[in-house]
């Protein structure tokens, strides 16, 4: 008996003794480690840093879409994302300058610098369109900027509802009167709300035009200019410059040119600035012939009306208008010779908005700036091909039209 009592007391007494130490042992849980996670082989894996990388690699690896060559940290291996396929719209006519529609893919045959290539991509859907309308505002337009501007409201009295219209007018300075809008009213206030100033940037404004506001549009897009096409003051963009842009893109131009050089005031676009100093310009409100006699008396200008300023920026000018138009695959336009504006606006509308696009991957590729030379050929009789006749390869050749 005693000895019972004295092993319950030896227990009693270790009991309390390791309930006293309890409260000083800290516990630590550890979780159960989480089973490997089954990725689909079709999902991405994705590093530490959040980048895709490729699976199976021993390293990881970015990929990129930017044209330019990128530095990766460490021992990354960087890929380039590009595609070299060559697209533009293309336009097809009868004789009588009318848009054929029902072509099929079959119809149509490309080469490049000679050689056949293989289409591989085809689109004829109607689809609406961005046109931005590039107004000419220097000094040498004064006389037939109310002409500029009821051609302007003609060819936007063309469009449908869902065709958008930006307004653009340059003199020495660019001006976006409008974003694009398909508002009739907006649309016509910003074409009248320009004001004249001095100069004419005429490059800069179609460069500004190019790789900026039509960069940021998607679909077909088109530009309108109404100009004499004589550049006086740009600076920050050249006539070579410009049409070298032309070519890398999809972008359609259509040239109106009013021939101010016969106001006799053609050459004042602000290339002179002592002729400005010395008087300023004509008046168009008053008499006209008043007008020059006054500024031939004054010194101011050399030359009788027809004359016009100087005749080699005039040739220049049209020279440049009609590269631009064939650059893009558009037409150049006389405004003098266009009898019916409305008909003439309208086919060109029609033809913008019915386009086809095609496409196709060079079988050889070439390097950064080579220019390549491109022919269509459309199996049909009679009929008049207007696209792009060239291309120049850029850092990620992406021409897909209408995207």
């Amino acid at each position: 008996m005693n000895r019972l009592l004295l092993a319950i007391a030896c227990f009693v007494v270790f009991a309390f003794s390791a309930f006293g130490q309890s409260s000083r042992v800290r516990v630590v849980s550890t979780p159960t480690p989480a089973p490997p996670k089954i990725q689909n082989d079709n999902a991405p894996v994705v590093d530490e840093r959040g980048a895709p990388v490729l699976k199976g690699s021993s390293q990881r690896t970015t990929t990129t879409t930017s044209p330019a060559p990128t530095t990766a940290n460490g021992d990354d291996e960087v890929i380039k994302i590009e595609t070299n396929l060559v697209t533009m719209p293309v336009s097809v006519l009868d004789r009588d300058g009318r848009f054929i529609s029902g072509l099929q893919q079959r119809d149509f045959k490309i080469f490049e610098n000679g050689v056949e290539q293989k289409l591989d991509y085809f689109q004829s859907t109607e689809q609406p369109f961005t046109v931005v309308l590039m107004i000419d505002v220097s000094p040498s337009t004064r006389f037939q900027i109310e002409q500029i501007h009821d051609a302007a409201m003609t060819f936007v009295n063309q469009l449908r509802a869902n065709d958008k219209v930006m307004v653009v007018a340059f003199d020495e300075k660019v001006q976006v009167l409008s974003d694009p809008t398909n508002d009739r009213m907006q649309i016509r206030r910003a074409i009248q709300s320009a004001d004249f100033g001095d100069g004419t940037s005429l490059y800069e404004a179609v460069d500004q035009v190019l790789n900026r506001e039509l960069k940021r549009i998607d679909g077909r897009k088109a530009i309108v200019l109404f100009t004499d096409g004589v550049d006086t003051t740009s600076h920050r963009a050249s006539m070579e410059g410009t049409l070298r842009d032309v070519e890398e893109t999809d972008v359609l131009i259509y040239p109106i040119r009013y021939n101010t050089q016969q106001d006799g005031f053609g050459g004042w676009g602000g290339g002179n600035q002592r002729r400005r100093q010395r008087g300023g310009y004509p008046n168009p409100g008053g008499n006209i012939l008043g007008s020059i006699l006054g500024a031939i008396l004054n010194g101011q200008i050399q030359t009788m009306p027809g004359g016009g300023g100087n005749q080699g920026d005039y040739m220049t000018g049209q020279q440049y208008l009609e590269a631009l138009a064939q650059n893009s695959g558009g037409r150049k336009f006389e405004a003098d010779t266009m009898m019916n504006l409305e008909s003439s606006f309208s086919g060109i509308a029609e033809e913008l908005r019915r386009q086809y696009s095609i496409g196709y991957y060079p079988d050889n590729v070439g390097q950064v700036g080579d220019r390549k030379q491109i022919t269509i050929r459309v199996q049909r009789p009679n009929v008049v091909v207007r696209a792009k006749t060239s291309y120049i390869v850029g850092q990620a050749d992406r021409r897909l039209a209408g995207k």
